[in-house]
């Protein structure tokens, strides 16, 4: 048999073992790399890898394909379209005037098929379903099961309960505020939904859908006669009415010549003549249709600004709209056809929409369900979609009508056409659809078949773009649409504190169990012994006659009166607690955001405990991270760098550098400075009409002085380069007002990138004008060009480049290119100037280094012969019925060849204010955080770096595969690599959250495809593995179910605490998997703040989110349980120790006014008060040390040790306040002063219940951090309440509500004149809560926590001085330098990117030369890294480039994340920094240095990361403790203080603080007596 067998070819092992050497090192380990400019060209590489090794494989499979090659265009499509992975369900033949298949109808004639409605709920009830569904959700709470149980059994009398009504009222309180909440809540999206399916919508009316029934109601609506089949429903004409009223009503009208008109929704007002002719055969437009509600999408939010819409017509698009001749009959037309012609169009609402319903959308309008594009009003049926609602990006999409049906222009061509649209069943994936139209061709009669794809499918809740109107047919409704697939049901969420709670409360109920159990059995046994007294003086209290069964009464009955060991009260006070927090939150000024009037909005409420244990953070890119908006920042031409700006990473590399020390405010004037230079020199060399000063972004007096030197042969560099920019693109230009300003350009595009070269061209002096369908008009510093437009090769994730091919006015054919640099490059011609071609490449590097997004600009002049030659061949490709993108592909390639490099452009993605700074505050903290991006590879790692979650001290690992095989040999590799530098993990729950910069840093990049096969569930350990044991996840290209698939995966794979940020419909999925989601608002697209459990302006609010509120709550709730739990038990368990005086027979202790009012208002509000407003440290203080959070990412407030240890505590005070006053009774009887004995049960159990109450709420004051005024009269108030009622109790009358024996009458002269009870209260209290004010004492002086001496050195100590924050008392103030801590004196407020709001850009202290040159290090792998230098690019100096290497090895010192920069020096504003003395020192833990050798350390410093000792207790790397003397300022560092105490080893993440301005002292040293705080656990 190996005869036949087929053996690789030499040069294919020697492809596969490349590239397996490309990823892989011999070592079996990944190769990583660092800079943001090697990963991105890794990145690159890694894509082109992959495509070829797709190449390769189709290639290998041509000569063992088994099925012929079809020899037709319709054999083809339907292997095209059928090609793909299988998706369940079944494929939909969706009839347009063509009767069903016999096997598609029933015995009726009806169709087999039915479709869901295009009604959405993302409501959980309805009217009907409330009630039941809502009691049924709160009874899976075991608490209320046994509450409810409890209930039941007090509704009989032998069981001794008091009031079984009374006994009822605490659970249906329960009950009826959950289910309040509930219901507003859900109330609250039902009203949201209810707007959506009410939206307006035009579809084809008096025309048969052969898709639906002839009667579709359902059974219901058939039984009570509702809705009959056509009949107007209310909510329609509700709509028409409203319209009409406007002066607008649907008119069908014909022409003198027979040719069909629609005049819809015309002003009834205006005379009939003047409205313009309308689109029969004659015309590609329609008459507007007038928008009622031009909603966003859902509605009810601030309107688009957007000007046109319906009945407008935007006279700037007019020449994209131009009138065509009648097409001739091709497609599904059949004008043979005979019709009815009484179809129209009608207005209706969104939730009437079925399958197969044709529909008109006008420009701005929104999609209403999943649409196949049929005819649009443009020639070449395009239209243009804004994905803004979905995935939160501004850019325009374009799609494009079918060939077939792309002459429909009116009702009656719809009427005569006839087709079947087979489709696919739905599915999640936004990114892939497959359908075939079928039609007769209406000449020879032959079938006909065409692919639908994607490109020819609009989603729901797209918004329609510079398009007059668009006609359409429905393919999926309501559930079945694309965005409702991905995001899932509303969940029901419950915090992790109450999952641990129904394990307390079945433990308690085991415990309550064993004690009743107990109680029965011993009561049981000595009710069967015959010789004892109850059988002469207690006659006839027995409930039976037989032993068994009084002892399960005594069962009940014990069950009964200590029933709050599981306090009903619990969860009452719990649900007021979250209440009052989620008010707090919601009142945050420092999380209100102005431009929306929004502040930060809690929608479920039982989850703020969540937000102080969350572990990892999952991230949208686009509207979440960024703001969406590209800015133009600098560029390079014929090697000489422009632009003065400053991007945040390199902002962000500078302040983790301890570099920044200039005024933001002082660097922003300056720029703008630079700004009004560039703009005055611009403005005296030429006029340009078109310039927009206030949006120009490249900031360079120096290209205002090189344009103007004529001479010069940069000059004409420059303006070739903007040339090309105006003129390579696919940019649409508007003007939205061209009566009063008719030189004001709006650009339109397919990506925010194209759109901002475009403008920054444009306020340069080279503005694109417009174009028409064969000519792009442009002006060069105000002359007029135009250029005729002979191809476009468009740009596409593969190309990676876009290309047109213009005919300049001077007669020569140019082609312009632009695309990756890595792409250029390779297409370059091999006579270039090299030393330019080293210069721009090195540009760019350090653009990219600089977190900038690059394109390189390149172009050829072509010769006639040679372009006549290629448009043959790819006109011959684009007609291909096999391979034809491949054939496309290759066609491009060979024309875009031979390229001479014009320059290359630098684009920042803007951030949101404040990213970068909130990324690290959670870093800090110990919070990993994930990117989940549906953007490309590149985008996604460019933001990465800007925003400084991939840094460049990281080893960067790129997985990129494209099948299961591939993706788990890389993911094992990156494993091998990790445990090579870290060891084997470990997942200990009790060390989880990292420690930046404790040890080497690992980030991982993935894209959709290889994420796919890495969720797939054998990989999914592995790939789970590697992404939990890195810093930073960024994940690429994946769908929506995918970021909803990667939570769950953590959130169950590691049992981690997660929440998902978004700001998109395509977010919602992701959100609703995390155990908290949080949604952005914005001005459109907040269906992910209609998902989330909580929704704010900007994603930097998340810090206060989760550090202080987070962390308040979690430890508000976590000390409220154990309260709460604590003072039950203290209060029951004294009455257990009764029962063996009294035959165990259940009898109460305390009077039943004490058992009623012991939960309800003698010891409730203290622990409300603690739950409500205690805070253990400050918010500034929490926004400080963001290392305190780690410790509810390890759980570690609310532990089961705790738990038991408040438990034992009540059983052992319970014990205190019950025995002692029993001994002083037992002793001697004591005697009131009035003579009357007190020796009754009143006397004793009054006693106990006034001890027992006391001590609970002295406690719970002792486990209050923040005492208020409020606590203060709540914890003394609440006991003064208590004694107030015995006074008042007394002097009831014997009968009363609680009593019938008369037994407390005159109970206060009795009791409160006696020194026997005083003494026994005071005496039982003190003993009682002894212990655990030893146990506090001995903590918190001898093994503090972090936060003990946080808190510590805020009351105390000079905590608030450093911070900058003022003392209450003025006095107390010792310096007033505020200015060095601006974000604590007002957070949110003065963070250095905020001024780039209106700033366009400020400038930062610029890297100084390096003391001396990085020295070449060599990898293990054998390749050589060369860090970059800090070097000047404007030195007079000739500059050598390097060539990096894109591989690095881990123990290389990491260089500065920003890369050399110019320096700008302009008469107007001189932008300098002084130069440092001396370059960052490795800080070695064991050898000492002097102070001046030695700066002062930062936790963020950027220095090569030593070896860490793996051994750690459980809160080693919480963070570091204080350990400084309160007077060390930052030029007094006594040079003891660089030496470590002995035997420490290592400075960091060893569980000790040491501030950032000085060092700490060693313990042995004098120094150290000031203050030395004690070690973290």
């Amino acid at each position: 048999m190996s005869l036949f067998k087929r053996h690789p070819q030499p040069d294919e092992v020697h492809m596969d073992n490349d590239e397996q050497d490309n990823a892989i090192d011999p070592d079996l380990r990944l190769r990583t790399v660092r800079t943001a400019a090697s990963t991105i060209a890794e990145s690159i590489r890694s894509e082109q890898r992959a495509q070829k090794r797709r190449n390769s494989r189709k290639k290998r499979s041509l000569f063992f394909r088994r099925e012929k090659r079809p020899k037709t265009a319709e054999s083809a499509v339907s292997n095209a379209t059928s090609a793909g992975p299988h998706i369940p369900g079944q494929r939909r033949n969706i009839y347009v005037n063509t009767p069903l298949s016999p096997s598609e109808l029933d015995h009726r004639g009806e169709p087999l098929a039915r479709y869901a409605r295009n009604k959405v709920r993302t409501s959980r009830y309805t009217l009907l379903t409330f009630l039941p569904k809502n009691l049924f959700e709160q009874f899976h709470r075991i608490a209320n099961i046994y509450f409810l149980a409890l209930v039941i059994f007090q509704l009989f009398p032998v069981f001794g309960a008091a009031s079984a009504s009374t006994a009822a009222l605490p659970l249906l309180f329960i009950l009826t505020v959950t289910a309040i909440k509930d219901g507003v809540e859900d109330y609250r999206r039902a009203q949201l939904d209810e707007e959506v399916n009410t939206s307006a919508v035009t579809k084809l009316g008096q025309w048969r859908n052969v898709n639906i029934p002839s009667d579709p109601r359902p059974w219901y609506q058939r039984l009570l006669r509702m809705n009959p089949p056509g009949k107007v429903s209310r909510g329609v004409q509700k709509l028409r009415e409203k319209e009409a009223g406007q002066g607008m009503q649907v008119i069908l009208n014909k022409d003198s010549s027979g040719d069909r008109i629609s005049l819809s929704t015309a002003d009834l007002n205006e005379s009939m003549p003047s409205l313009p002719p309308l689109a029969g055969l004659a015309s590609r437009q329609l008459e507007d249709i007038q928008s009622i509600d031009s909603h966003t999408y859902p509605p009810g939010l601030p309107r688009a600004s957007e000007a046109g819409g319906w009945g407008r017509q935007n006279p700037s698009l007019a020449r994209y709209q131009q009138s065509v001749t009648s097409r001739s009959s091709i497609g599904v037309v059949d004008w043979k056809r005979r019709t009815t012609g009484t179809a129209q169009w009608e207005r209706t609402l969104w939730k009437k929409l079925e399958v197969g319903d044709i529909v008109l959308l006008r420009e701005n309008e929104q999609v209403p369900a999943d649409i196949v594009v049929l005819s649009t009003s443009d020639p070449n049926g395009l239209c243009y979609v804004e994905t803004k609602n979905l995935d939160g990006e501004t850019n325009l999409k374009v799609r494009k009508a079918l060939r077939a049906t792309s002459s429909l222009g009116s009702e009656e061509e719809i009427e005569k056409a006839s087709f079947v649209l087979d489709s696919e069943p739905p599915h999640q994936n936004l990114y892939l659809y497959n359908a075939v139209l079928r039609y007769n061709d209406s000449t020879t009669g032959e079938p006909r078949r065409e692919g639908v794809t994607i490109n020819e499918l609009l989603l729901r809740g797209c918004t329609v773009r510079n398009t007059t109107w668009i006609i359409g047919l429905v393919a999926f409704t309501g559930p079945d649409t694309k965005i409702y697939l991905n995001g899932g049901l509303t969940p029901s969420k419950q915090s992790k504190i109450s999952k641990e709670t129904n394990f307390n409360v079945v433990v308690n109920f085991i415990f309550l169990v064993i004690i009743c159990s107990l109680s029965a059995i011993i009561s049981g046994v000595m009710d069967g012994l015959q010789d004892t007294s109850t059988k002469i003086y207690e006659q006839g209290v027995d409930p039976t006659n037989s032993t068994i069964l009084n002892a399960l009464v005594t069962f009940v009955s014990c069950l009964i009166a200590f029933q709050n060991i599981v306090p009903v009260s619990l969860f009452i006070s719990i649900e007021i607690v979250k209440t009052i927090q989620a008010f707090f939150i919601a009142q945050d000024v420092d999380m209100y955001y102005k431009p929306f009037d929004a502040a930060c909005v809690p929608k479920n409420w039982g989850i703020s405990d969540d937000l102080g244990q969350i572990e990892y953070i999952f991230s949208d890119k686009t509207g979440t991270l960024t703001q969406n908006v590209m800015e133009f920042q600098k560029c390079s031409i014929s090697g000489i760098v422009y632009g003065e700006g400053v991007t945040e990473a390199q902002r962000g590399a500078a302040k983790r550098q301890g570099r920044d020390d200039v005024d933001p405010e002082e660097l922003s004037h300056k720029l703008a400075a630079l700004k009004d230079d560039m703009v005055n020199k611009l403005v005296r060399l030429f006029k340009n009409r078109y310039a927009q000063v206030d949006k120009l972004t490249l900031i360079s007096p120096k290209l205002a002085e090189d344009i103007a030197d004529r001479s010069s042969q940069q000059a004409s560099h420059i303006i070739a380069f903007f040339r090309a920019l105006a003129v390579c693109h696919t940019v649409l230009a508007d003007k939205p007002d061209p009566s009063t300003k008719p030189y004001y350009l709006e650009y339109k595009a397919e990506s925010p990138d194209e759109a901002a070269l475009v403008a920054a061209a444009r306020d340069v002096g080279f503005p694109f004008v417009g174009k028409s369908k064969d000519t792009l008009d442009i002006e060069v510093l105000g002359q007029s060009e135009q250029y005729t437009l002979l191809q476009t090769l468009e740009f596409n994730s593969t190309r990676k480049r876009m290309s047109v091919i213009v005919r300049a006015p001077d007669g020569r054919i140019i082609l312009y290119c632009k695309g990756a640099d890595a792409v250029i490059y390779e297409r370059l011609s091999p006579d270039i100037d090299p030393v330019l071609k080293e210069k721009t490449s090195k540009d760019m590097d350090m653009f990219a280094n600089g977190g900038l997004r690059t394109l390189c600009v390149a172009y050829r002049v072509l010769a006639e012969e040679e372009f006549l030659s290629w448009v043959r061949t790819y006109e011959a490709a684009s007609s291909a019925t096999e391979n034809r993108d491949e054939e496309i592909e290759k066609a491009a390639s060979e024309i875009e060849q031979s390229l001479l490099i014009l320059g290359a452009t630098a684009l920042e993605d803007k951030l949101q204010v404040g990213v970068p700074e909130a990324i690290e505050t959670l870093h800090r903290a110990g919070i990993k955080l994930w990117i989940l991006t549906g953007d490309k590879l590149q985008t996604a790692i460019e933001i990465g770096f800007s925003c400084n979650l991939l840094k460049q001290d990281m080893e960067i690992m790129i997985l990129s595969a494209d099948s299961p095989e591939e993706t788990r040999a890389q993911i094992e590799a990156g494993l091998n690599k990790i445990s090579s530098v870290l060891g084997p993990p470990s997942w200990d729950p009790r060390k989880r959250g990292f420690v930046p910069g404790a040890q080497a840093a690992f980030a991982v990049v993935i894209d959709g495809e290889t994420l796919r096969h890495a969720l797939s569930s054998d990989i999914k350990p592995l790939f789970l593995n590697l992404g939990t044991q890195c810093e930073t996840v960024v994940c690429c290209r994946v769908s929506p179910a995918q970021k909803a698939l990667t939570v769950k995966l953590v959130k169950e794979g590691r049992k981690a605490m997660t929440l998902s940020i978004g700001d998109g419909a395509n977010d919602v999925a992701m959100i609703q998997e995390a155990n908290v989601g949080c949604g952005l608002l914005g001005h459109e697209g907040s269906q992910a703040a209609m998902s989330a459990d909580y929704a704010f302006g900007q994603f930097r609010f998340l810090t206060k989110l989760l550090l202080v509120h987070g962390r308040w709550s979690y430890q508000r709730i976590a000390d409220m349980h154990s309260n709460f739990f604590y003072k039950n038990v203290i209060w029951t368990l004294a009455m257990f120790w009764f029962l063996p005086f009294c035959y165990f027979d259940a009898t109460y202790l305390y009077d039943y006014s004490f058992i009623l009012l012991y939960n309800l208002v003698f010891t409730a509000l203290p622990v409300i008060v603690l739950g409500a407003f205690d805070q253990d440290i400050n918010a500034k203080a929490a926004l400080a040390f963001p290392e305190l959070y780690v410790r509810g990412i390890r759980g570690l407030e609310y532990t089961r040790l705790k738990f038991w240890s408040f438990m034992l505590d009540g059983l052992y005070q319970s014990a205190v306040v019950f025995f002692i006053p029993y001994l002083a009774w037992s002793l001697e009887l004591a005697v009131s002063w009035n003579g009357k004995g007190i020796d009754s049960l009143a006397d004793l159990g009054t006693t106990v219940a006034v001890g027992a109450i006391f001590a609970a709420n002295t406690y719970v004051g002792m486990n209050t951090h923040y005492w208020t005024f409020i606590t203060w009269i709540v914890v003394i108030g609440s006991s003064l309440v208590m004694i107030l009622w015995v006074v008042i109790y007394s002097y009831f009358p014997p009968n009363n509500f609680f009593t019938s024996t008369g037994a407390f009458v005159d109970e206060v002269e009795i009791l409160f004149g006696n020194l026997v009870f005083w003494c026994s209260v005071v005496f039982s209290v003190l003993v009682a809560l002894a212990p655990r004010f030893i146990y506090k004492f001995v903590r918190s002086t001898y093994a503090p926590l972090d936060k003990d001496i946080v808190r510590e050195a805020w009351v105390g100590g000079d905590l608030k001085d450093r911070l900058g924050i003022s003392h209450r008392k003025t006095s107390k103030n010792k310096h007033s330098d505020l200015e060095a801590t601006p974000m604590f004196r007002d957070p949110h407020v003065r963070s250095a990117s905020e001024l780039t709001l209106h700033q366009t850009y400020q400038p930062t202290p610029l890297a100084p030369p390096p003391t001396k040159p990085e020295a070449d290090e060599t990898s293990q792998d054998g390749a050589t890294f060369i860090a970059p230098s800090e070097q000047n690019l404007l030195d007079s100096q000739p500059d050598t480039s390097l060539h990096l290497s894109y591989y690095s090895p881990t123990d290389i010192p990491s260089s500065s994340p920003i890369a050399s920069s110019p320096q700008p020096r302009f008469p107007t504003a001189e932008i300098t920094e002084k130069p440092l003395t001396s370059s960052p020192t490795h800080l070695s833990p064991t050898s000492p240095q002097s102070p001046s050798q030695i700066p002062p350390p930062s936790s963020s410093s950027n220095y090569s990361r030593p070896s860490y000792p793996s051994h750690t207790t459980q809160e080693s790397f919480e963070m570091q403790d204080l350990s400084y003397p309160p007077t060390w300022t930052h030029g007094s560092v006594p040079a003891s203080a660089h030496r470590p105490p002995p035997g420490t080893g290592s400075s960091a993440g060893d569980g000790r603080y040491r501030p950032e301005e000085m060092v700490a002292p060693d313990a042995s040293s004098d120094d150290s007596r000031l203050w030395y705080g004690g070690r973290a656990l």
